[in-house]
């Protein structure tokens, strides 16, 4: 069976690395000419650290991974710490520790895993077709592939998805804008091994480890979409909307270079259930576009890869057999997830300020107990938990 993937981000890396895993023939076709990801990290929760380690990059990718345990909220104008707890009780109940993780060396740790020389840069696909016998991937460049089964990991604009479906979908707006990066470990913000989360107004600011001493850096912002915006301005947007926040944070805002702070605006897409037309099917971003404020969306994208090569692999002869399987055993569990993302998106962010203010009064007098059980549960359901 020969699988063609579109798309060379997390899920399709992943879904190349599982195929090749079972034998199956792969190819790797990629639009841009260089590997830039978008944003400046990633939480790998242990169901995607799970799957990473199924494709036998756990060495690799605990090298990436910085080390959380303990996780906290803490007052936004105050600096109180409302609540702080271990992260062991997770640990011990999924077996895995997660990992946060710079995209760009998650991204390259996937490339050499499968083959840097192996992916096809440069190849913009305009269209895909079904066939009797294959299905037919058209570039902007003329040429053209074929495959037994083409594998859409085209990311959240996805053409493949329009083909499966038969029409565009329409993204929603989540209502915020995150700014993210990265900069070195200080204490003044954060301990160099917890996750802490500054919460007030409808806002978040975030900071957790990564590799090599650094903190991986969020700001949540509300406001309305298409705002403008200048790169390189970020402190001083940060600064007037964190205005009288506490310390930690006015220390975060000095020490982000502005030049490499991202700013995105967070979208999602309702679920769906169709991913397969016929030989071709999509996945991750492609398939369940989320809001990143579970941390599910790449996890869920190696949920994905890993379903897929246990339905090849169980259907090795019988293509339609296979992407029926992979399809089945995914979309409700991914659907739920964008769900549970898009409930938490907007406790957190204020969409009703008295949810949010329960919240707030729910964090002073938490021991752990809740949040853990929230998150084992987003954890819990994928095809190696």
């Amino acid at each position: 069976m020969k699988a063609v993937i579109i798309g060379a981000g997390m899920g399709g890396l992943s879904a190349a690395i599982a195929l090749k895993q079972i034998g199956l023939d792969v190819e790797v076709y990629e639009q841009v000419t260089e590997n830039k990801p978008v944003g400046a990290a990633i939480s790998v929760w242990s169901n995607g650290v799970k799957c990473l380690n199924h494709l036998g990059l756990e060495a690799e990718t605990a090298a990436l991974g910085g080390i959380v345990d303990t996780m906290s909220y803490v007052d936004a104008f105050t600096g109180e710490t409302m609540c702080r707890f271990s992260m062991q009780p997770l640990i011990d109940e999924v077996g895995q520790r997660p990992y946060p993780v710079a995209r760009a060396e998650l991204q390259l740790m996937l490339m050499k895993a499968y083959g840097m020389e192996d992916i096809n840069f440069g190849k913009k696909m305009i269209s895909v077709t079904d066939g009797p016998e294959a299905a037919t991937v058209e570039f902007a460049d003329g040429t053209t592939v074929t495959g037994d089964i083409v594998i859409g990991a085209d990311g959240a604009k996805s053409l493949t998805r329009e083909y499966v479906l038969g029409a565009p979908v329409e993204r929603r707006y989540a209502g915020y804008v995150n700014f993210n990066g990265l900069v070195e470990v200080d204490e003044a913000v954060g301990p160099a091994t917890e996750w802490t989360t500054y919460v007030g107004d409808g806002k978040r600011v975030s900071v957790m480890p990564i590799a090599d001493n650094r903190f991986y850096f969020f700001f949540d912002v509300p406001m309305p979409e298409g705002e403008p915006y200048e790169r390189g301005t970020a402190r001083e947007v940060l600064a007037e909307n964190f205005a009288g926040w506490a310390p930690g944070v006015q220390r975060l805002i000095e020490k982000l270079n502005p030049a490499t702070t991202n700013r995105v605006e967070i979208l999602d897409l309702d679920p769906f259930h169709t991913w397969v037309k016929g030989r071709v099917a999509v996945l991750g971003d492609a398939a369940h576009n989320t809001t990143p404020d579970i941390g599910q969306g790449g996890c869920s994208a190696m949920e994905d890869a890993v379903a897929l090569q246990f339905a090849c692999k169980e259907h090795s002869d019988d293509v339609y057999a296979a992407l029926a399987a992979y399809e089945s055993s995914r979309t409700e569990r991914a659907g739920d997830l964008v769900l549970r993302a898009r409930r938490r998106c907007d406790v957190t962010h204020a969409k009703d300020p008295e949810a949010t203010a329960a919240w707030y009064d729910e964090l002073r007098s938490e021991d752990g107990t809740r949040i853990i059980r929230g998150i084992v549960a987003n954890i819990i359901g994928g095809p190696l938990t």
